[in-house]
């Protein structure tokens, strides 16, 4: 660790993300997954609250106001940050790609986002999948981007593009290359299993300026790919966030409900329940904590990545099924978060690549190692 995160402050800065999700975040989750308006407006309150408490931005670089803190540093406070969907957004590290994205390869006049970006002010959206194109081939995409004197013009649909009806830009890729726009418009809302935050984006004759390209021409899949190992880890680091917050609910349930002058703890099913869920949540949190050391150290961490995206995913599915057989009824209802916990468990087995092109992809490169 570096001189200005020690141990002790470290244990201090995990202590108050911790508190800020439990007294703060989790109280808003049914307002924020709602949408609209009313979501907002919390959101603005909770991030100025955290702005006020010193927990703001803090994986973000502090020359463009963010808290300075490294990869490394950062995943440590990831998992509980990551407690619940809104965390990231409500601490101000949701951004934490696209800013490390425009930092590497954007022009001066990407780079013009960072400042207001990191402070919240404006927020982006990322626009890879397409209707009726497998988002696991990413080189299938329609969408073109075709030269023109002062720059490209951009055609296609967009799909699953989170937060872009509130987002002030989007980051497009299109004829194998990566531009940012302003100019898109929102054609509908996609809720997922019921909750808001995903859309279909139209870009019709879309006019880009040539300082509006990331990297090079051609060089949008590798910029994405370098994106992706980030994004993958911090998905599974919150993924386990949310489901050591299952676990613990589990648990509790499972202590204090008296069934026939007993506790459910007492049953061996339910304990079944309990043991599965632990060995299922060490397991995924070791498997991401060695992708993530890799990701930090810039080395290749494909298949630990794999690995690791896959277990966490399942994990997360998993405890949160687990979690809501043990409070019966009323864990399918509206007074626990198991629901919501479940959606997004479920569709993680999907986001940032199906399971199985995980499997494959891992597995062909597992073999190939041995071969050698």
């Amino acid at each position: 660790m570096p001189p200005e995160f020690p141990a002790e402050r470290k244990r201090q800065v995990l202590e108050r993300v911790s508190a800020f999700l439990r007294e703060r975040v989790w109280p808003s989750e049914t307002v924020l997954d709602a949408g609209g308006q009313a979501a907002q407006e919390e959101l603005a309150r909770l991030r100025g609250e955290a702005k006020a408490e010193g927990l703001w931005a803090l994986p973000l670089p502090r020359e463009i106001g963010g808290g300075g803190l490294g990869l490394t540093e950062y995943f440590s406070l990831a998992e509980q940050e990551g407690s619940s969907d809104h965390g990231p957004a409500a601490l101000g590290s949701a951004c934490l790609l696209d800013v490390r994205m425009f930092q590497r390869f954007g022009r001066p006049a990407v780079k013009e986002l960072l400042k207001p970006l990191v402070a919240g002010e404006i927020s982006g959206s990322y626009a890879m999948t397409e209707p009726g194109v497998a988002g696991s081939d990413p080189q299938a995409a329609r969408t073109t981007a075709v030269r023109t004197s002062d720059g490209w013009l951009l055609n296609g649909r967009k799909w699953f593009t989170s937060g872009a009806g509130s987002a002030s830009y989007v980051t497009v890729l299109a004829s194998g290359s990566l531009f940012v726009t302003t100019d898109f418009s929102v054609k509908r809302e996609i809720p997922v299993l019921g909750a808001a935050g995903q859309f279909e984006i139209a870009l019709d004759d879309v006019h880009v300026p040539h300082d509006h390209l990331l990297g090079e021409e051609g060089d949008g899949l590798r910029i994405a790919g370098t994106r992706l190992a980030l994004g993958r880890t911090l998905r599974c680091l919150r993924w386990l966030g949310m489901a050591e917050r299952a676990f613990d609910l589990m648990c509790r349930r499972a202590t204090e409900r008296q069934v026939s002058g007993s506790a459910l703890a007492d049953r061996q099913l339910v304990q079944q329940h309990v043991f599965e869920s632990a060995l299922a949540i060490r397991s995924a949190r070791a498997l991401t904590h060695q992708a993530a050391d890799l990701v930090a150290a810039a080395a290749d961490a494909r298949i630990e990545i794999g690995l690791a995206k896959v277990a966490a995913a399942r994990t997360l599915h998993q405890v949160s099924d687990s979690a809501i057989q043990v409070f019966g009824a009323e864990g399918l209802g509206p007074d626990t978060p198991l629901p919501m916990l479940a959606r997004i468990g479920r569709a993680a087995r999907i986001l940032d690549g199906a399971d199985e092109m995980h499997v494959s992809d891992t597995a062909r490169r597992l073999l190939r190692t041995r071969a050698d």
